[in-house]
């Protein structure tokens, strides 16, 4: 697999990195709080290649990618969109922010 390749393509198809608040992974998950959820196209990021499913939880938009790829899609992810990696705990902070805001 191509991590590079599989991370531009993800980082295209959820908008772009200004589209992108908040990016941290689990074992197995890429998880994003975004800023526009319009903007991401989630059959076409079921599509790209290594992405075993995309789901919406918790303010989070999630791309499962596997348990050992996940971090090597996160570290080019990152690199690709010239943002800084959250913690887990801070991407569920933001995102309950960002959710938050939205209801209002």
């Amino acid at each position: 697999m191509d991590y590079r390749k599989t991370a531009e393509e993800i980082l295209q198809y959820v908008g772009g990195g200004k589209n992108i608040v908040s990016a941290a992974h689990c074992a197995t998950r890429l998880r994003l709080v975004i800023v526009d959820n319009e903007k991401a196209d989630k059959t076409a990021l079921e599509n790209i290649s290594g992405v075993k499913g995309v789901f919406e939880a918790s303010g989070q938009l999630q791309i499962i990618l596997g348990t050992g790829t996940v971090n090597k899609v996160f570290e080019q992810f990152i690199a690709a969109a010239g943002i800084t990696a959250s913690s887990k705990a801070e991407a569920k902070a933001v995102s309950y922010t960002h959710l938050r805001a939205h209801e209002t």
